[in-house]
Protein backbone atom coordinates (compact mmCIF):
# COMPACT_ATOMS: atom_id res chain seq x y z
CA UNK A 1 0.00 0.00 0.00
CA UNK A 2 1.41 3.32 -1.17
CA UNK A 3 2.44 5.58 1.65
CA UNK A 4 -0.15 8.29 2.72
CA UNK A 5 0.32 12.28 2.14
CA UNK A 6 1.22 14.14 5.12
CA UNK A 7 -2.18 14.11 7.08
CA UNK A 8 -2.15 12.18 10.15
CA UNK A 9 -4.04 9.70 12.12
CA UNK A 10 -4.94 12.06 14.59
CA UNK A 11 -6.01 15.03 11.79
CA UNK A 12 -8.27 12.12 9.76
CA UNK A 13 -10.19 11.22 13.16
CA UNK A 14 -10.68 15.18 13.45
CA UNK A 15 -11.86 14.95 10.35
CA UNK A 16 -13.82 12.07 10.77
CA UNK A 17 -15.90 13.82 13.89
CA UNK A 18 -16.40 16.62 11.69
CA UNK A 19 -18.08 14.44 9.24
CA UNK A 20 -19.91 12.45 11.57
CA UNK A 21 -21.27 15.25 13.20
CA UNK A 22 -22.79 17.07 9.77
CA UNK A 23 -23.60 14.30 7.89
CA UNK A 24 -24.82 11.36 10.56
CA UNK A 25 -23.81 7.80 11.42
CA UNK A 26 -26.59 6.98 8.48
CA UNK A 27 -24.19 8.74 5.49
CA UNK A 28 -20.75 8.21 7.04
CA UNK A 29 -18.32 6.39 4.65
CA UNK A 30 -13.89 6.49 4.51
CA UNK A 31 -14.80 8.17 1.11
CA UNK A 32 -16.99 10.84 3.07
CA UNK A 33 -13.99 11.41 5.35
CA UNK A 34 -11.40 11.73 2.47
CA UNK A 35 -13.58 14.14 0.73
CA UNK A 36 -13.60 16.42 3.65
CA UNK A 37 -10.20 15.82 4.54
CA UNK A 38 -8.55 16.24 1.03
CA UNK A 39 -7.30 13.46 0.64
CA UNK A 40 -7.21 10.42 -1.47
CA UNK A 41 -9.49 7.19 -0.30
CA UNK A 42 -6.10 4.99 0.00
CA UNK A 43 -4.80 7.34 2.59
CA UNK A 44 -7.87 7.22 4.50
CA UNK A 45 -7.25 2.98 4.40
CA UNK A 46 -3.51 3.24 5.17
CA UNK A 47 -4.78 4.47 8.66
CA UNK A 48 -7.94 2.47 8.70
CA UNK A 49 -8.54 -0.61 7.25
CA UNK A 50 -12.13 -0.53 8.07
CA UNK A 51 -14.97 2.35 8.86
CA UNK A 52 -15.88 0.57 12.13
CA UNK A 53 -12.24 0.77 12.90
CA UNK A 54 -12.05 4.29 12.25
CA UNK A 55 -14.99 4.96 14.57
CA UNK A 56 -13.11 2.84 17.36
CA UNK A 57 -10.43 5.11 16.89
CA UNK A 58 -12.78 7.85 17.13
CA UNK A 59 -14.27 6.46 20.26
CA UNK A 60 -11.04 5.84 21.64
CA UNK A 61 -9.57 9.77 20.69
CA UNK A 62 -13.17 11.04 23.07
CA UNK A 63 -12.53 8.83 26.06
CA UNK A 64 -8.66 9.49 26.43
CA UNK A 65 -9.62 13.41 25.94
CA UNK A 66 -12.09 13.02 28.53
CA UNK A 67 -9.86 10.64 30.94
CA UNK A 68 -6.78 12.93 30.82
CA UNK A 69 -8.97 15.80 31.30
CA UNK A 70 -10.35 14.62 34.48
CA UNK A 71 -7.06 13.41 36.18
CA UNK A 72 -5.56 16.71 35.71
CA UNK A 73 -8.66 17.46 38.02
CA UNK A 74 -7.79 18.34 41.43
CA UNK A 75 -10.84 19.67 43.26
CA UNK A 76 -14.38 17.55 43.44
CA UNK A 77 -13.59 14.68 40.95
CA UNK A 78 -16.75 13.02 40.85
CA UNK A 79 -18.84 16.17 40.11
CA UNK A 80 -16.00 16.78 37.04
CA UNK A 81 -16.92 13.58 35.99
CA UNK A 82 -20.27 14.00 36.43
CA UNK A 83 -20.79 16.71 34.65
CA UNK A 84 -18.78 15.61 31.40
CA UNK A 85 -21.03 12.71 31.54
CA UNK A 86 -24.18 14.64 31.60
CA UNK A 87 -22.81 16.97 28.91
CA UNK A 88 -22.54 14.19 26.67
CA UNK A 89 -25.93 12.30 27.77
CA UNK A 90 -28.59 14.02 25.44
CA UNK A 91 -31.14 12.71 22.72
CA UNK A 92 -28.78 13.55 20.19
CA UNK A 93 -25.11 13.08 21.18
CA UNK A 94 -22.77 12.44 18.55
CA UNK A 95 -20.15 10.16 20.98
CA UNK A 96 -23.39 8.04 22.64
CA UNK A 97 -24.87 7.09 19.36
CA UNK A 98 -21.40 6.41 18.11
CA UNK A 99 -20.36 4.48 21.13
CA UNK A 100 -23.79 2.27 20.95
CA UNK A 101 -23.62 1.90 16.95
CA UNK A 102 -20.57 0.01 17.91
CA UNK A 103 -21.71 -1.54 20.78
CA UNK A 104 -24.45 -3.10 18.69
CA UNK A 105 -21.74 -4.20 15.90
CA UNK A 106 -19.93 -6.27 17.98
CA UNK A 107 -22.33 -8.07 19.18
CA UNK A 108 -21.66 -9.75 15.35
CA UNK A 109 -18.45 -8.71 14.74
CA UNK A 110 -15.65 -10.18 17.55
CA UNK A 111 -13.06 -7.77 16.81
CA UNK A 112 -15.20 -4.97 17.22
CA UNK A 113 -16.62 -6.75 20.50
CA UNK A 114 -13.12 -7.13 21.59
CA UNK A 115 -11.92 -3.21 21.66
CA UNK A 116 -15.54 -2.20 23.00
CA UNK A 117 -14.73 -4.71 25.69
CA UNK A 118 -11.18 -3.36 26.12
CA UNK A 119 -12.12 -0.01 26.09
CA UNK A 120 -14.91 -0.54 28.68
CA UNK A 121 -12.15 -2.09 31.13
CA UNK A 122 -10.02 0.53 30.37
CA UNK A 123 -13.19 3.42 31.20
CA UNK A 124 -13.68 1.22 34.76
CA UNK A 125 -10.14 1.20 35.16
CA UNK A 126 -10.13 5.08 34.97
CA UNK A 127 -13.19 5.36 37.35
CA UNK A 128 -11.82 2.69 40.08
CA UNK A 129 -8.61 5.14 39.87
CA UNK A 130 -10.15 8.13 40.18
CA UNK A 131 -12.54 7.23 42.91
CA UNK A 132 -9.26 5.90 44.79
CA UNK A 133 -8.56 9.29 44.87
CA UNK A 134 -11.17 10.81 46.97
CA UNK A 135 -12.49 7.36 49.15
CA UNK A 136 -9.47 6.18 51.42
CA UNK A 137 -11.81 3.51 51.25
CA UNK A 138 -14.74 1.90 50.01
CA UNK A 139 -18.23 3.60 51.38
CA UNK A 140 -19.60 -0.25 51.26
CA UNK A 141 -18.21 -2.63 53.33
CA UNK A 142 -17.60 -5.74 50.68
CA UNK A 143 -18.09 -3.66 47.29
CA UNK A 144 -14.39 -2.69 46.44
CA UNK A 145 -13.35 0.17 44.96
CA UNK A 146 -12.85 -1.80 41.55
CA UNK A 147 -16.68 -2.47 41.28
CA UNK A 148 -17.63 1.15 42.02
CA UNK A 149 -16.15 2.20 38.51
CA UNK A 150 -18.11 -0.33 36.92
CA UNK A 151 -20.78 0.79 38.24
CA UNK A 152 -20.33 4.55 38.08
CA UNK A 153 -19.71 3.36 34.10
CA UNK A 154 -22.86 1.07 33.98
CA UNK A 155 -25.14 4.10 35.13
CA UNK A 156 -23.80 6.54 32.99
CA UNK A 157 -24.11 4.57 29.81
CA UNK A 158 -27.49 3.63 30.98
CA UNK A 159 -28.34 7.43 31.37
CA UNK A 160 -26.83 8.47 27.77
CA UNK A 161 -29.00 5.17 26.61
CA UNK A 162 -32.20 6.26 28.22
CA UNK A 163 -31.39 10.16 27.02
CA UNK A 164 -31.00 8.75 23.12
CA UNK A 165 -34.65 6.98 23.45
CA UNK A 166 -36.78 8.68 25.74
CA UNK A 167 -38.20 12.05 23.97
CA UNK A 168 -37.88 14.71 26.94
CA UNK A 169 -35.92 12.50 29.33
CA UNK A 170 -35.05 14.18 32.58
CA UNK A 171 -31.16 14.62 32.21
CA UNK A 172 -30.72 17.40 34.76
CA UNK A 173 -33.00 15.14 37.19
CA UNK A 174 -31.23 12.19 36.66
CA UNK A 175 -27.66 14.05 37.33
CA UNK A 176 -28.60 16.05 40.39
CA UNK A 177 -29.66 12.08 41.83
CA UNK A 178 -26.48 10.54 40.96
CA UNK A 179 -24.51 13.92 42.31
CA UNK A 180 -26.46 13.41 45.33
CA UNK A 181 -25.88 9.40 45.76
CA UNK A 182 -21.93 9.87 45.08
CA UNK A 183 -22.04 12.76 47.45
CA UNK A 184 -23.66 10.61 50.10
CA UNK A 185 -21.01 8.01 49.49
CA UNK A 186 -18.15 10.25 49.93
CA UNK A 187 -19.84 11.20 53.52
CA UNK A 188 -19.57 7.50 54.17
CA UNK A 189 -16.22 7.19 53.67
CA UNK A 190 -15.32 9.72 56.21
CA UNK A 191 -17.03 8.14 58.88
CA UNK A 192 -17.68 4.34 59.56
CA UNK A 193 -17.81 2.07 57.11
CA UNK A 194 -21.45 0.85 56.24
CA UNK A 195 -21.93 -2.91 57.02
Amino acid sequence: MAKPNMITKGDLIAFAKACLADQGIERFTLRAVADRAGVTQGTVYYHFRTKEQLLLDMVKDICERSWDELSGSRDNVVKHALDTAKSRCSGESFYHTLFFTLMVAGLNHEKVREQIGDLLQKENKALADNLTRIWSRPPVKGIPLETWGVLLNAIVDGLALQALMIKDFPVDRMYEALELLFGSLSHMTDQEEVT
